[in-house]
Protein backbone atom coordinates (compact mmCIF):
# COMPACT_ATOMS: atom_id res chain seq x y z
CA UNK A 1 0.00 0.00 0.00
CA UNK A 2 1.66 3.42 -0.92
CA UNK A 3 1.00 6.14 1.28
CA UNK A 4 2.42 9.26 2.86
CA UNK A 5 2.72 10.77 6.16
CA UNK A 6 5.12 11.65 9.01
CA UNK A 7 6.65 11.18 11.97
CA UNK A 8 3.82 10.70 14.89
CA UNK A 9 6.61 8.33 17.28
CA UNK A 10 9.01 11.18 17.40
CA UNK A 11 7.10 14.05 18.04
CA UNK A 12 4.48 12.29 21.08
CA UNK A 13 8.29 11.12 22.46
CA UNK A 14 10.06 13.88 22.50
CA UNK A 15 7.30 16.62 22.34
CA UNK A 16 4.59 18.67 20.28
CA UNK A 17 5.62 20.18 17.10
CA UNK A 18 5.51 24.37 16.66
CA UNK A 19 3.58 25.22 13.25
CA UNK A 20 5.84 27.01 10.85
CA UNK A 21 4.80 30.52 11.85
CA UNK A 22 6.12 30.12 15.34
CA UNK A 23 9.19 28.25 14.25
CA UNK A 24 9.76 31.66 12.06
CA UNK A 25 9.10 33.94 14.39
CA UNK A 26 11.33 32.20 16.77
CA UNK A 27 14.23 31.97 14.09
CA UNK A 28 13.68 35.50 13.53
CA UNK A 29 13.98 36.89 17.25
CA UNK A 30 17.17 34.68 17.33
CA UNK A 31 19.40 36.34 14.50
CA UNK A 32 17.76 39.70 15.81
CA UNK A 33 19.63 39.19 18.84
CA UNK A 34 22.61 37.47 17.70
CA UNK A 35 22.92 40.65 15.29
CA UNK A 36 22.41 43.06 18.13
CA UNK A 37 24.62 41.50 20.66
CA UNK A 38 27.21 41.76 17.57
CA UNK A 39 26.91 45.53 16.72
CA UNK A 40 27.62 46.17 20.33
CA UNK A 41 30.62 44.05 21.27
CA UNK A 42 31.77 46.13 17.54
CA UNK A 43 31.06 49.83 18.29
CA UNK A 44 32.25 49.00 22.48
CA UNK A 45 35.79 46.97 20.56
CA UNK A 46 35.82 50.21 18.10
CA UNK A 47 35.54 52.74 20.60
CA UNK A 48 37.91 50.89 22.98
CA UNK A 49 41.38 50.27 20.33
CA UNK A 50 40.33 54.03 19.49
CA UNK A 51 41.14 55.40 22.68
CA UNK A 52 44.14 52.87 22.86
CA UNK A 53 46.16 54.06 19.87
CA UNK A 54 46.18 57.66 21.45
CA UNK A 55 46.42 56.43 25.30
CA UNK A 56 49.28 54.05 24.85
CA UNK A 57 52.19 56.36 24.97
CA UNK A 58 50.95 58.59 28.10
CA UNK A 59 50.29 55.08 29.71
CA UNK A 60 53.29 53.09 28.89
CA UNK A 61 55.47 56.44 30.07
CA UNK A 62 53.43 56.83 33.39
CA UNK A 63 54.46 53.24 34.21
CA UNK A 64 57.73 53.60 32.94
CA UNK A 65 58.27 56.53 35.37
CA UNK A 66 56.62 55.09 38.57
CA UNK A 67 59.40 52.23 37.61
CA UNK A 68 63.21 53.48 37.81
CA UNK A 69 64.48 50.38 38.33
CA UNK A 70 62.14 49.08 35.29
CA UNK A 71 59.41 45.86 35.31
CA UNK A 72 59.49 42.48 35.85
CA UNK A 73 56.79 39.80 35.34
CA UNK A 74 56.51 39.35 39.12
CA UNK A 75 54.71 42.98 39.76
CA UNK A 76 51.21 43.79 39.43
CA UNK A 77 50.08 46.48 37.16
CA UNK A 78 48.12 49.02 37.87
CA UNK A 79 44.33 48.81 38.20
CA UNK A 80 42.16 50.65 35.62
CA UNK A 81 38.91 50.90 34.18
CA UNK A 82 39.19 48.66 31.19
CA UNK A 83 41.85 46.24 30.38
CA UNK A 84 43.42 44.78 27.00
CA UNK A 85 46.27 42.22 27.30
CA UNK A 86 49.09 43.33 25.13
CA UNK A 87 52.15 41.59 24.02
CA UNK A 88 54.60 44.99 24.51
CA UNK A 89 57.87 44.03 26.81
CA UNK A 90 59.05 47.72 28.38
CA UNK A 91 62.51 48.35 30.38
CA UNK A 92 63.33 51.53 31.69
CA UNK A 93 66.34 52.85 29.24
CA UNK A 94 68.02 56.60 30.21
CA UNK A 95 64.18 57.68 30.69
CA UNK A 96 62.75 56.51 27.49
CA UNK A 97 60.48 53.41 26.90
CA UNK A 98 61.00 50.53 24.65
CA UNK A 99 58.22 49.35 22.65
CA UNK A 100 59.04 45.79 23.76
CA UNK A 101 57.46 46.56 27.57
CA UNK A 102 55.27 44.05 28.87
CA UNK A 103 52.32 45.79 30.40
CA UNK A 104 48.39 45.21 30.72
CA UNK A 105 47.05 48.09 28.21
CA UNK A 106 45.01 50.61 30.08
CA UNK A 107 42.29 52.06 27.77
CA UNK A 108 41.20 55.22 28.89
CA UNK A 109 37.94 55.79 27.14
CA UNK A 110 36.65 59.45 26.67
CA UNK A 111 33.36 60.23 28.58
CA UNK A 112 31.17 60.60 25.60
CA UNK A 113 32.61 57.37 24.36
CA UNK A 114 31.61 55.68 27.87
CA UNK A 115 28.43 56.97 28.35
CA UNK A 116 27.53 55.69 24.36
CA UNK A 117 28.66 52.52 25.28
CA UNK A 118 26.75 52.31 28.66
CA UNK A 119 23.57 53.17 26.88
CA UNK A 120 24.08 50.96 24.22
CA UNK A 121 24.91 48.41 26.44
CA UNK A 122 21.54 49.23 29.06
CA UNK A 123 19.36 49.26 25.51
CA UNK A 124 20.86 46.00 24.44
CA UNK A 125 19.73 44.58 27.99
CA UNK A 126 16.07 45.76 27.28
CA UNK A 127 15.58 44.23 23.68
CA UNK A 128 16.72 41.20 25.19
CA UNK A 129 14.75 41.19 27.69
CA UNK A 130 11.70 42.18 25.68
CA UNK A 131 12.61 39.58 23.84
CA UNK A 132 13.24 36.61 25.78
CA UNK A 133 9.51 37.44 27.52
CA UNK A 134 8.37 36.94 23.56
CA UNK A 135 10.20 33.98 22.89
CA UNK A 136 8.51 32.25 26.30
CA UNK A 137 5.02 33.28 26.07
CA UNK A 138 5.92 31.97 22.16
CA UNK A 139 6.61 28.66 23.41
CA UNK A 140 4.29 28.07 25.66
CA UNK A 141 1.56 29.35 23.59
CA UNK A 142 2.64 26.75 20.60
CA UNK A 143 3.92 24.15 23.12
CA UNK A 144 1.42 23.49 25.82
CA UNK A 145 -2.19 24.34 27.11
CA UNK A 146 -4.22 24.51 30.88
CA UNK A 147 -6.88 22.75 28.58
CA UNK A 148 -7.04 19.28 28.70
CA UNK A 149 -5.59 17.65 25.50
CA UNK A 150 -8.18 16.74 22.90
CA UNK A 151 -8.22 14.30 20.52
CA UNK A 152 -7.55 16.33 17.36
CA UNK A 153 -4.78 17.84 19.12
CA UNK A 154 -3.05 14.82 19.55
CA UNK A 155 -3.70 14.32 16.12
CA UNK A 156 -2.29 17.49 14.83
CA UNK A 157 0.88 16.66 16.87
CA UNK A 158 1.19 13.60 14.26
CA UNK A 159 1.38 15.93 11.21
CA UNK A 160 5.16 16.75 11.16
CA UNK A 161 6.54 18.89 8.19
CA UNK A 162 9.23 17.08 6.25
CA UNK A 163 10.62 15.38 3.74
CA UNK A 164 9.30 11.99 2.26
CA UNK A 165 10.61 9.14 4.75
CA UNK A 166 11.95 5.83 4.12
CA UNK A 167 8.89 2.94 3.43
CA UNK A 168 9.16 0.15 5.73
CA UNK A 169 7.68 -3.55 5.24
CA UNK A 170 7.85 -6.89 6.92
CA UNK A 171 9.97 -9.39 5.21
CA UNK A 172 9.75 -12.15 8.37
CA UNK A 173 7.53 -13.46 10.91
CA UNK A 174 8.11 -15.75 13.71
CA UNK A 175 6.75 -17.02 16.63
CA UNK A 176 6.75 -18.81 20.02
CA UNK A 177 3.44 -20.02 20.96
CA UNK A 178 1.42 -22.40 23.24
CA UNK A 179 0.74 -23.92 19.07
CA UNK A 180 4.21 -24.09 18.11
CA UNK A 181 7.00 -22.52 16.70
CA UNK A 182 5.76 -22.56 13.51
CA UNK A 183 3.80 -19.14 12.42
CA UNK A 184 1.66 -21.33 9.91
CA UNK A 185 0.77 -23.87 12.30
CA UNK A 186 -0.03 -21.09 14.93
CA UNK A 187 -2.47 -19.24 12.60
CA UNK A 188 -4.00 -22.29 11.46
CA UNK A 189 -4.50 -23.10 15.09
CA UNK A 190 -6.59 -19.63 15.20
CA UNK A 191 -8.16 -20.18 11.98
CA UNK A 192 -9.63 -23.49 13.89
CA UNK A 193 -10.78 -21.47 16.95
CA UNK A 194 -8.45 -24.11 19.14
CA UNK A 195 -7.90 -22.90 22.42
CA UNK A 196 -4.31 -23.16 24.02
CA UNK A 197 -5.96 -22.34 28.12
CA UNK A 198 -5.46 -25.11 30.20
CA UNK A 199 -4.95 -26.19 33.53
CA UNK A 200 -1.06 -24.91 35.23
CA UNK A 201 1.16 -27.81 35.82
CA UNK A 202 4.22 -26.22 36.07
CA UNK A 203 4.74 -25.65 39.50
CA UNK A 204 1.67 -26.54 42.92
CA UNK A 205 -1.35 -23.67 42.15
CA UNK A 206 -3.21 -25.43 45.28
CA UNK A 207 -3.04 -22.10 47.01
CA UNK A 208 -3.75 -19.93 44.06
CA UNK A 209 -7.48 -19.12 43.46
CA UNK A 210 -6.75 -18.90 39.41
CA UNK A 211 -5.30 -22.34 38.36
CA UNK A 212 -5.14 -22.13 34.47
CA UNK A 213 -3.42 -20.04 32.01
CA UNK A 214 -1.85 -20.46 28.22
CA UNK A 215 1.02 -22.14 29.33
CA UNK A 216 3.40 -24.10 27.21
CA UNK A 217 3.49 -27.58 27.54
CA UNK A 218 6.01 -29.09 24.80
CA UNK A 219 7.92 -26.30 23.39
CA UNK A 220 10.93 -26.91 21.56
CA UNK A 221 13.52 -24.87 20.62
CA UNK A 222 15.95 -28.02 18.67
CA UNK A 223 18.17 -26.42 16.20
CA UNK A 224 17.38 -23.10 17.38
CA UNK A 225 19.19 -22.91 20.42
CA UNK A 226 22.18 -25.56 21.50
CA UNK A 227 20.99 -27.71 24.40
CA UNK A 228 23.89 -26.45 26.67
CA UNK A 229 23.25 -22.89 27.06
CA UNK A 230 18.96 -23.28 26.56
CA UNK A 231 18.64 -24.83 29.71
CA UNK A 232 20.16 -22.19 31.56
CA UNK A 233 18.60 -19.19 29.37
CA UNK A 234 14.93 -18.14 31.29
CA UNK A 235 11.24 -18.41 29.31
CA UNK A 236 11.72 -15.09 28.06
CA UNK A 237 15.01 -15.45 26.61
CA UNK A 238 14.06 -18.71 25.04
CA UNK A 239 10.97 -17.39 23.48
CA UNK A 240 12.48 -14.82 21.89
CA UNK A 241 15.86 -16.38 20.41
CA UNK A 242 13.30 -18.77 19.09
CA UNK A 243 10.46 -16.19 17.12
CA UNK A 244 13.64 -14.39 16.08
CA UNK A 245 15.35 -16.80 14.33
CA UNK A 246 12.45 -17.93 12.85
CA UNK A 247 11.34 -14.51 11.52
CA UNK A 248 15.20 -14.20 10.35
CA UNK A 249 15.04 -17.17 8.07
CA UNK A 250 11.78 -16.11 6.88
CA UNK A 251 13.57 -12.98 5.84
CA UNK A 252 16.82 -14.92 4.52
CA UNK A 253 19.07 -13.26 6.72
CA UNK A 254 19.79 -15.63 9.69
CA UNK A 255 23.74 -16.59 10.11
CA UNK A 256 23.66 -20.32 10.09
CA UNK A 257 21.01 -20.89 7.33
CA UNK A 258 21.73 -18.23 5.34
CA UNK A 259 25.71 -17.74 5.57
CA UNK A 260 25.78 -15.83 2.17
CA UNK A 261 23.00 -13.41 2.59
CA UNK A 262 24.60 -12.78 6.05
CA UNK A 263 27.76 -11.98 5.35
CA UNK A 264 26.56 -9.60 2.41
CA UNK A 265 24.91 -7.22 5.04
CA UNK A 266 26.10 -4.77 6.41
CA UNK A 267 26.10 -5.65 10.32
CA UNK A 268 26.01 -1.73 11.74
CA UNK A 269 23.15 -1.27 10.06
CA UNK A 270 20.82 -4.11 11.18
CA UNK A 271 19.56 -3.69 14.68
CA UNK A 272 17.35 -5.74 17.77
CA UNK A 273 14.82 -4.12 19.66
CA UNK A 274 12.91 -7.00 21.67
CA UNK A 275 10.48 -5.42 23.87
CA UNK A 276 9.71 -7.49 27.61
CA UNK A 277 7.09 -6.32 29.87
CA UNK A 278 8.43 -8.40 33.36
CA UNK A 279 11.82 -9.66 32.00
CA UNK A 280 13.20 -13.00 32.95
CA UNK A 281 10.42 -13.02 36.13
CA UNK A 282 11.17 -16.71 36.67
CA UNK A 283 14.95 -16.58 36.60
CA UNK A 284 14.63 -13.82 39.09
CA UNK A 285 11.87 -16.03 41.21
CA UNK A 286 14.59 -18.58 41.31
CA UNK A 287 17.52 -16.53 42.80
CA UNK A 288 15.60 -14.97 45.23
CA UNK A 289 14.48 -18.76 46.74
CA UNK A 290 18.22 -19.51 46.50
CA UNK A 291 19.56 -16.36 48.84
CA UNK A 292 16.66 -17.10 51.20
CA UNK A 293 16.95 -20.76 51.86
CA UNK A 294 20.53 -21.51 51.07
CA UNK A 295 22.44 -17.81 50.71
CA UNK A 296 24.03 -15.84 48.59
CA UNK A 297 26.83 -18.84 47.52
CA UNK A 298 24.02 -20.55 46.16
CA UNK A 299 22.85 -18.31 43.90
CA UNK A 300 23.45 -18.55 39.64
CA UNK A 301 25.48 -16.08 38.27
CA UNK A 302 23.20 -15.63 35.66
CA UNK A 303 20.32 -14.18 37.83
CA UNK A 304 21.23 -10.96 37.11
CA UNK A 305 22.10 -11.10 33.29
CA UNK A 306 18.78 -13.71 32.49
CA UNK A 307 16.56 -12.10 34.42
CA UNK A 308 17.28 -8.15 32.29
CA UNK A 309 14.74 -7.18 29.71
CA UNK A 310 17.05 -6.75 27.23
CA UNK A 311 18.93 -9.85 27.13
CA UNK A 312 16.71 -11.80 24.68
CA UNK A 313 17.66 -8.94 21.99
CA UNK A 314 21.30 -8.54 23.01
CA UNK A 315 21.86 -12.30 22.61
CA UNK A 316 20.39 -12.40 19.35
CA UNK A 317 22.63 -9.45 18.17
CA UNK A 318 25.62 -11.35 19.77
CA UNK A 319 25.17 -14.61 17.96
CA UNK A 320 24.14 -12.61 14.55
CA UNK A 321 26.98 -10.15 14.91
CA UNK A 322 24.20 -7.21 14.36
CA UNK A 323 25.99 -3.95 15.66
CA UNK A 324 23.11 -1.53 14.83
CA UNK A 325 20.45 -0.13 17.44
CA UNK A 326 20.35 -2.44 20.05
CA UNK A 327 17.76 -2.15 23.40
CA UNK A 328 14.65 -3.16 25.04
CA UNK A 329 11.55 -1.46 25.57
CA UNK A 330 8.85 -2.51 28.83
CA UNK A 331 5.63 -0.71 29.04
CA UNK A 332 3.79 -3.59 30.23
CA UNK A 333 1.24 -5.28 28.10
CA UNK A 334 1.81 -2.41 25.32
CA UNK A 335 5.83 -3.41 25.00
CA UNK A 336 6.07 -4.82 21.77
CA UNK A 337 3.59 -2.52 19.70
CA UNK A 338 6.59 -0.01 21.07
CA UNK A 339 9.34 -1.88 20.18
CA UNK A 340 8.13 -2.07 16.84
CA UNK A 341 6.97 1.84 16.51
CA UNK A 342 10.70 2.48 17.77
CA UNK A 343 12.39 0.18 15.60
CA UNK A 344 10.61 1.90 12.24
CA UNK A 345 11.97 4.75 13.09
CA UNK A 346 15.16 3.63 13.17
CA UNK A 347 14.62 2.82 9.87
CA UNK A 348 12.63 5.57 8.72
CA UNK A 349 15.21 8.28 9.99
CA UNK A 350 17.77 6.05 7.96
CA UNK A 351 19.60 4.81 10.75
CA UNK A 352 19.29 1.19 9.65
CA UNK A 353 18.07 -1.49 6.91
CA UNK A 354 16.97 -3.85 9.17
CA UNK A 355 14.96 -4.23 12.30
CA UNK A 356 14.29 -7.28 13.58
CA UNK A 357 11.58 -6.33 16.34
CA UNK A 358 8.73 -7.70 18.71
CA UNK A 359 8.17 -8.87 22.35
CA UNK A 360 8.91 -12.07 24.57
CA UNK A 361 7.55 -13.12 27.94
CA UNK A 362 7.42 -15.89 29.78
CA UNK A 363 6.05 -14.81 32.99
CA UNK A 364 3.49 -17.99 34.11
CA UNK A 365 5.54 -18.80 37.50
CA UNK A 366 4.14 -18.26 41.36
CA UNK A 367 5.11 -15.12 41.45
CA UNK A 368 3.78 -13.68 37.79
CA UNK A 369 0.39 -15.77 38.80
CA UNK A 370 0.17 -14.59 42.21
CA UNK A 371 1.27 -10.75 41.37
CA UNK A 372 -2.05 -10.62 38.67
CA UNK A 373 -4.23 -12.92 41.61
CA UNK A 374 -3.23 -9.73 44.21
CA UNK A 375 -4.33 -7.20 41.66
CA UNK A 376 -7.65 -8.26 41.22
CA UNK A 377 -6.88 -8.68 37.17
CA UNK A 378 -7.84 -12.87 36.66
CA UNK A 379 -10.21 -15.01 35.59
CA UNK A 380 -11.44 -17.38 38.46
CA UNK A 381 -13.03 -19.59 36.04
CA UNK A 382 -10.97 -22.79 36.70
CA UNK A 383 -14.23 -25.07 36.15
CA UNK A 384 -14.25 -23.96 32.47
CA UNK A 385 -10.58 -22.82 31.56
CA UNK A 386 -11.12 -22.72 27.84
CA UNK A 387 -14.12 -20.75 28.49
CA UNK A 388 -12.50 -18.22 30.43
CA UNK A 389 -10.63 -15.53 28.16
CA UNK A 390 -14.51 -14.04 26.63
CA UNK A 391 -13.59 -10.87 25.45
CA UNK A 392 -16.81 -8.34 25.07
CA UNK A 393 -18.62 -11.26 26.80
CA UNK A 394 -21.17 -9.89 29.57
CA UNK A 395 -19.90 -13.13 31.79
CA UNK A 396 -15.87 -12.33 31.33
CA UNK A 397 -14.05 -12.21 34.93
CA UNK A 398 -10.98 -10.85 34.23
CA UNK A 399 -8.20 -12.11 31.97
CA UNK A 400 -6.09 -15.12 31.67
CA UNK A 401 -2.26 -15.37 31.33
CA UNK A 402 -0.20 -16.61 28.49
CA UNK A 403 3.40 -16.27 27.46
CA UNK A 404 5.35 -16.92 24.35
CA UNK A 405 6.89 -14.61 21.79
CA UNK A 406 6.29 -12.41 18.58
CA UNK A 407 8.82 -11.01 16.22
CA UNK A 408 8.83 -9.27 12.98
CA UNK A 409 11.67 -8.20 10.86
CA UNK A 410 10.94 -4.68 9.73
CA UNK A 411 12.92 -3.36 6.62
CA UNK A 412 13.40 -0.65 4.48
CA UNK A 413 12.16 -1.08 1.13
CA UNK A 414 14.43 -0.14 -1.43
CA UNK A 415 16.75 -2.37 0.98
CA UNK A 416 14.53 -5.16 0.69
CA UNK A 417 14.00 -4.84 -3.22
CA UNK A 418 17.91 -4.20 -3.34
CA UNK A 419 18.57 -7.84 -1.93
CA UNK A 420 15.52 -9.53 -3.67
CA UNK A 421 13.78 -10.13 -0.56
CA UNK A 422 10.62 -11.45 -0.22
CA UNK A 423 7.79 -8.46 1.57
CA UNK A 424 5.28 -9.71 2.95
CA UNK A 425 3.11 -6.73 3.66
CA UNK A 426 3.61 -3.15 4.90
CA UNK A 427 3.88 -1.39 7.89
CA UNK A 428 2.09 1.60 7.41
CA UNK A 429 2.43 3.77 10.62
CA UNK A 430 2.21 4.19 14.59
CA UNK A 431 1.51 5.83 17.13
CA UNK A 432 1.66 5.91 21.48
CA UNK A 433 0.42 7.85 24.16
CA UNK A 434 -0.27 7.81 27.82
CA UNK A 435 -3.99 8.18 29.65
CA UNK A 436 -2.57 10.06 32.30
CA UNK A 437 -5.04 8.45 34.40
CA UNK A 438 -4.30 5.09 36.65
CA UNK A 439 -1.68 2.85 37.43
CA UNK A 440 -3.79 -0.06 35.97
CA UNK A 441 -7.20 0.93 34.90
CA UNK A 442 -8.53 2.29 31.96
CA UNK A 443 -9.48 5.90 31.04
CA UNK A 444 -13.36 5.18 30.50
CA UNK A 445 -13.98 7.55 27.98
CA UNK A 446 -11.26 5.90 25.86
CA UNK A 447 -10.07 9.17 25.10
CA UNK A 448 -6.01 8.17 25.55
CA UNK A 449 -7.04 5.37 23.18
CA UNK A 450 -8.26 7.12 20.93
CA UNK A 451 -6.15 9.79 20.64
CA UNK A 452 -2.85 6.52 19.29
CA UNK A 453 -5.91 5.45 17.11
CA UNK A 454 -6.40 8.65 15.43
CA UNK A 455 -2.78 9.26 15.42
CA UNK A 456 -1.44 5.76 14.05
CA UNK A 457 -3.69 6.26 10.73
CA UNK A 458 -2.48 9.64 10.22
CA UNK A 459 1.15 8.25 10.54
CA UNK A 460 0.32 5.79 8.11
CA UNK A 461 -1.16 8.83 5.35
CA UNK A 462 -3.65 6.92 5.12
CA UNK A 463 -7.74 7.74 5.38
CA UNK A 464 -9.82 5.63 8.05
CA UNK A 465 -12.33 4.45 6.04
CA UNK A 466 -9.41 2.48 4.93
CA UNK A 467 -8.97 0.47 7.89
CA UNK A 468 -11.43 -2.65 8.04
CA UNK A 469 -9.58 -4.88 10.25
CA UNK A 470 -9.23 -4.34 13.93
CA UNK A 471 -6.59 -7.04 16.22
CA UNK A 472 -8.37 -5.61 19.40
CA UNK A 473 -6.31 -5.18 22.31
CA UNK A 474 -9.54 -6.79 24.26
CA UNK A 475 -8.71 -8.71 27.12
CA UNK A 476 -11.51 -9.59 28.48
CA UNK A 477 -11.62 -7.12 31.71
CA UNK A 478 -14.50 -5.33 32.76
CA UNK A 479 -13.52 -1.79 31.93
CA UNK A 480 -11.12 -2.30 29.59
CA UNK A 481 -13.02 -3.76 26.80
CA UNK A 482 -15.62 -1.13 27.08
CA UNK A 483 -12.84 1.61 27.08
CA UNK A 484 -11.46 0.52 24.17
CA UNK A 485 -14.85 0.22 21.76
CA UNK A 486 -16.05 3.00 23.23
CA UNK A 487 -12.47 4.49 21.71
CA UNK A 488 -13.40 2.79 18.22
CA UNK A 489 -16.58 4.07 17.85
CA UNK A 490 -15.38 7.60 18.85
CA UNK A 491 -12.97 7.57 15.83
CA UNK A 492 -15.07 5.70 12.87
CA UNK A 493 -18.08 6.84 14.06
CA UNK A 494 -19.66 4.29 11.28
CA UNK A 495 -17.85 0.69 11.76
CA UNK A 496 -19.65 -0.49 8.74
CA UNK A 497 -17.44 -2.55 7.06
CA UNK A 498 -15.13 -3.10 10.18
CA UNK A 499 -14.35 -6.61 11.41
CA UNK A 500 -12.77 -6.60 14.97
CA UNK A 501 -11.77 -9.81 16.45
CA UNK A 502 -9.34 -10.89 20.02
CA UNK A 503 -6.72 -13.28 19.68
CA UNK A 504 -6.34 -12.84 23.23
CA UNK A 505 -9.58 -15.51 23.70
CA UNK A 506 -7.64 -18.24 22.02
CA UNK A 507 -3.69 -17.81 23.83
CA UNK A 508 -4.73 -15.73 26.72
CA UNK A 509 -2.85 -12.41 27.55
CA UNK A 510 0.82 -12.62 27.10
CA UNK A 511 1.52 -9.49 28.23
CA UNK A 512 4.64 -7.82 26.72
CA UNK A 513 4.78 -10.74 24.25
CA UNK A 514 1.40 -9.60 23.55
CA UNK A 515 1.46 -7.00 20.69
CA UNK A 516 4.00 -8.83 18.74
CA UNK A 517 2.31 -12.25 18.64
CA UNK A 518 -1.21 -10.11 17.69
CA UNK A 519 1.30 -8.55 14.93
CA UNK A 520 1.57 -11.90 13.49
CA UNK A 521 -1.44 -12.87 13.60
CA UNK A 522 -2.65 -9.67 11.99
CA UNK A 523 -0.26 -10.18 8.85
CA UNK A 524 -1.35 -13.14 8.41
CA UNK A 525 -4.94 -12.25 7.91
CA UNK A 526 -3.73 -9.84 5.40
CA UNK A 527 -1.95 -12.23 3.54
CA UNK A 528 -4.73 -15.43 3.97
CA UNK A 529 -8.03 -13.11 3.54
CA UNK A 530 -8.92 -15.08 6.29
CA UNK A 531 -9.84 -14.04 10.15
CA UNK A 532 -9.97 -15.86 13.02
CA UNK A 533 -12.69 -16.31 15.59
CA UNK A 534 -13.07 -14.68 18.96
CA UNK A 535 -14.11 -17.04 21.04
CA UNK A 536 -16.31 -17.59 24.04
CA UNK A 537 -18.29 -14.67 22.84
CA UNK A 538 -21.42 -15.55 23.83
CA UNK A 539 -23.55 -13.31 24.87
CA UNK A 540 -22.04 -9.94 23.78
CA UNK A 541 -22.12 -6.51 26.03
CA UNK A 542 -24.15 -4.01 24.66
CA UNK A 543 -21.41 -1.61 23.59
CA UNK A 544 -19.82 -3.35 20.73
CA UNK A 545 -23.44 -3.17 18.81
CA UNK A 546 -22.63 -2.66 15.15
CA UNK A 547 -19.58 -4.11 14.90
CA UNK A 548 -18.73 -7.38 13.44
CA UNK A 549 -16.61 -9.31 16.50
CA UNK A 550 -16.18 -12.25 13.87
CA UNK A 551 -17.52 -14.38 16.99
CA UNK A 552 -17.01 -18.50 16.85
CA UNK A 553 -16.06 -19.44 13.70
CA UNK A 554 -13.29 -18.12 11.06
CA UNK A 555 -14.61 -15.32 8.23
CA UNK A 556 -13.04 -14.91 4.53
CA UNK A 557 -12.24 -11.06 4.66
CA UNK A 558 -9.99 -8.94 2.25
CA UNK A 559 -7.94 -6.62 4.65
CA UNK A 560 -7.35 -3.45 2.82
CA UNK A 561 -5.44 -1.96 6.06
CA UNK A 562 -5.14 -3.19 9.37
CA UNK A 563 -4.54 -2.10 13.68
CA UNK A 564 -3.43 -3.67 16.07
CA UNK A 565 -4.14 -2.51 19.54
CA UNK A 566 -1.87 -3.19 22.72
CA UNK A 567 -2.45 -1.08 26.44
CA UNK A 568 -0.51 -1.72 29.21
CA UNK A 569 -0.32 -0.55 32.72
CA UNK A 570 0.56 2.93 33.62
CA UNK A 571 -1.70 3.93 30.66
CA UNK A 572 0.28 2.94 27.89
CA UNK A 573 -0.95 2.96 24.40
CA UNK A 574 -0.29 2.02 21.46
CA UNK A 575 -1.15 1.42 17.58
CA UNK A 576 0.59 0.07 14.75
CA UNK A 577 -1.07 -0.05 11.49
CA UNK A 578 -0.41 -2.47 8.41
CA UNK A 579 -1.17 -3.32 5.20
CA UNK A 580 -0.76 -5.25 2.07
CA UNK A 581 2.06 -4.06 -0.17
CA UNK A 582 1.52 -2.09 -3.20
CA UNK A 583 4.58 -0.67 -5.15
Amino acid sequence: MSHTGYNSFESATFGQPRDATTKAALTAMGFGVTAFAGLTLLLSSVGGQKQNLYAMPQTVSAVAASQPVGLSPSHSAPRAESWIASSVHARYVGGEVNAQMHVPNKIALEPATRSITSSLMLLGGLVLGAMAIAMQFLRRASCSTSEPISMEANVAMAAVSGEPRRRVVVTGLGISSVFGNDVDEYYNALLEGKSGIKMIDKFDTEKFPTKFAGQFTDFSSEGLIPPKVDKKYDETIRYAVVAAKKAMRQAGIEKEENPDAHEKLDKSRVGVLIGSGMGGLSTLETGVNALSRRGVRAMSPFVIPYSIANMGGSLVAIEQGFMGPNYSIATACASANYAFCAAAEHIRQGRADIMVSGGSEGSICPVGLGGFVACRALSKNNENPTGASRPWDKNRDGFVMGEGAGVLVLEDLEHAKARGATIICEYLGGAITCDAHHVTMPREDGLGVASSIEMAIEDAGIERDQVNYINAHATSTELGDVAEVKAIKKVFHNTDGIKMNATKSLIGHCLGAAGGMEAVATVKAITTGELHPTLNLDDPIDEIAGIDCVPHKKQAHEVTAAISNSFGFGGHNSVCVFGPYDE
